[in-house]
């Protein structure tokens, strides 16, 4: 065909979603990805006499000398890619919008313009992820002739048209449909950001973005939202959107990138409805950095958008934090050195807080994690000097910003760790009220009714801590522990096994898992999950003193003891002081029991199911335990 030849034709527009952001962040996947798009698509083009013009990136332009063909086309595609989605467990999903025109175009030098291109590429951007829209010039020609309905979504107003168009949109058979497990929408994982800066370093930043987006985004009423320690997972070991939502029982998501460099800050994020199996939306940021804290505002505003709900709080700033970039910027840093939780980091996380409540005296959750990190060194230094500082710190977090939940229950933490069980479940309770989503506090509210006895409340309370953090080892062991003690071994041990699929070599999953066995009597299980335990940390104290409780219940007396004499010359003084309490219980040498229960109560670290566990019921028969009970401040 000659140059500035001029025809009518159906022209069909393509773009993939979301594969700009999986670029950023993973470019080998992203390339793997579109080639496979491409061989779905190109056979269906020759198979309704597609013309392909040309691809831009990640974009198909295709013309057609019919309309209905057209359609036809894209109708086949998305069944394609929709049922690779469905089949392909491994993931990451394609997904596709296209739009679809009839106009004159001209061809020229083996391209094609006109405004038949221009608009079927403006009404591909209205269709959703995995959706067709079309227009009325391509409706008119259609109607009546192809099988699936078509619904108008009135007319659009199109960049650099001076007309609205009116657009169609194509239902597709799979439209509505939901999850068949049920999961729900307004339950959101927001996943690791990558790290894409120029500095490794600034991991931190990325880190404290997620974290942060977390507590934003838990703050849109009707939300639950998975916690840092659960999503954290998924930051070394990446699996695909379906998997996760599974996993996380999570029917939204949120998964992005991060780029700082110098003072300049690119953040690319797009929300994915799980449960529809579909892209919701996607945004990038190029901003200053120190408009963090309003791209972290717009994204949760987007995220209730999207969801029909409201934002309890106006903005991300309301909850205790800090308007004070270099503030900000130290408690990032802080908190990444935190979770890691050796002293030495602890120690540098203390200085790096101290500093920002210098640059920032009302910086709230600034002193709620200096609260936490005086706490945690107190189990190894000067535990009165540093539990004094730590509640000097949970005072003044309250005091800077008393709307905050994290202050509150960094504040019942330290409570709990000097026994002051009833000031500790008012904080709690302050905090789960003003922030449902904080599943340490429902951790810790169950802690306290389980150490009062209150089994039943115990574990209403873990249930929704270990619900908000499903992968986590800690929600899902202390959840365990209070079913084991409240007599409900196999729903236990069904908790057990879901996170052995997850975690199958932990110790801690077999330490809780031949503590039921030893329950129950089948001490050959328990003995089972023991030796497999020590094959992977032959050295691990809890492992040890559970095998010592096994011998001394199973008869082997000698072996226990001879195995607690070798606990007691290795162990810190509050393992030491609980392998003598459990282990001597379980032989009956109550004086030894009780000498070592005192102890723990001085050190704070007595068991916290004491008062329901049945493999202490012996020292429960003892008038002495009431005096240990009145000690800790549980008699009640």
């Amino acid at each position: 065909m000659s140059q500035g030849d001029r025809r009518l034709s159906a022209i069909m527009f393509t773009d993939m979603v979301g594969y700009t952001v999986l670029t950023q962040a993973d470019e080998d996947r992203a390339i793997q990805l579109l080639e496979t798009h491409n061989r779905l698509i190109r056979p269906l083009l020759a198979k309704y006499r597609g013309i392909e013009v040309k691809t831009i990136g990640d974009s198909f332009l295709v013309e057609f000398s019919s309309a209905l063909d057209a359609l036809r086309c894209a109708a086949e595609i998305q069944s394609a890619i929709h049922a690779h989605n469905s089949s392909n467990a491994q993931g990451p999903d394609i997904r596709v919008r296209i739009g679809i025109h009839l106009g004159d175009v001209i061809h020229r030098e083996g391209d094609v313009f006109g405004d038949a291109v221009n608009i079927s590429s403006r009404i591909e951007t209205l269709a959703e992820p995995g959706g067709i829209c079309i227009s009325r010039q391509v409706y008119d020609q259609v109607r009546n002739k192809f099988e699936l309905p078509l619904v108008s979504l009135g007319e659009k107003a199109l960049k650099n048209l001076d007309s609205p168009v009116e657009v169609y949109g194509v239902k597709m058979s799979w439209d509505g449909q939901r999850d068949q497990g049920g999961t729900d929408a307004h339950r959101v994982a927001v996943l690791p950001f990558a790290n894409l800066s120029p500095d490794p370093a600034d991991e931190y930043f990325a880190d404290g973005m997620t974290e942060e987006l977390i507590s934003t985004v838990a703050r849109i009423d009707g939300t639950e939202v998975i916690s840092r320690t659960s999503v954290m997972q998924y930051k070394k070991s990446p699996k695909p959107i379906r998997q996760i939502s599974a996993e996380l029982d999570a029917g939204t998501v949120l998964e992005g990138s991060i780029r700082k460099a110098g003072n300049r800050l690119r953040v690319t994020v797009q929300m994915i409805d799980a449960a529809r199996d579909r892209h919701l939306w996607s945004e990038s940021y190029d901003r200053d950095l120190d408009d963090v804290f309003a791209i972290q505002s717009d994204i949760a505003g987007r995220v209730a958008e999207a969801l029909k709900a409201r934002m309890v709080k106006e903005t991300p700033r309301s909850a205790g934090s800090t308007d004070n970039l270099e503030a900000y910027t130290a408690y990032l840093r802080a908190k990444q050195l935190l979770y890691e939780g050796k002293d030495r980091q602890v120690e540098e996380a203390v200085s790096l807080l101290e500093s920002a409540v210098a640059k920032d005296p009302n910086f709230s959750e600034a002193y709620s994690n200096l609260a936490r990190a005086f706490r945690h060194l107190g189990t190894h230094g000067d535990y009165t000097a540093l539990m004094k500082k730590a509640e000097e710190m949970g005072r003044k977090a309250i005091a800077t910003c008393p709307e905050s939940a994290d202050a509150h229950a960094a504040m019942g933490s330290v409570h709990v760790a000097l026994d002051r069980f009833e000031a500790a479940r008012e904080e709690v309770e302050t905090a789960v009220h003003l922030n449902p989503n904080l599943s340490d506090a429902h951790a810790l509210l169950g802690e306290i009714n389980g150490a009062f006895g209150r089994l039943d409340e115990a574990i209403a309370s873990q249930r929704k801590a270990y619900a908000l953090d499903p992968v986590s080892l800690y929600a899902a062991c202390l959840l365990a522990e209070t079913l084991r003690v409240a007599g409900r071994v196999e729903e236990a041990l069904r908790i057990i096994e879901r996170m052995e699929k997850l975690y199958p070599d932990s110790v801690f999953l077999c330490q809780s898992a031949s503590a039921c066995y030893i329950q129950t009597n089948d001490f050959i299980a328990a003995s089972q999950k023991l030796e497999a335990g020590m094959r992977s940390s032959p050295g691990n104290m809890e492992l040890r003193i559970e095998k010592a409780i096994l011998d001394a219940l199973d008869g082997r007396r000698e072996d226990a003891l001879e195995e607690l004499r070798h606990i007691t010359a290795e162990a810190s003084a509050s393992t030491s002081a609980a392998a003598r309490m459990r282990v001597n219980a379980s032989l009956g040498n109550l004086d030894e029991a009780f000498a070592a229960l005192d102890e723990l109560a001085l050190l704070h670290s007595w068991p916290a199911l004491v008062k329901s566990d049945p493999q202490l019921e012996v020292l429960r028969r003892d008038p002495r335990f009431s005096r240990f009970c009145r000690q800790v401040g549980i008699q009640a």
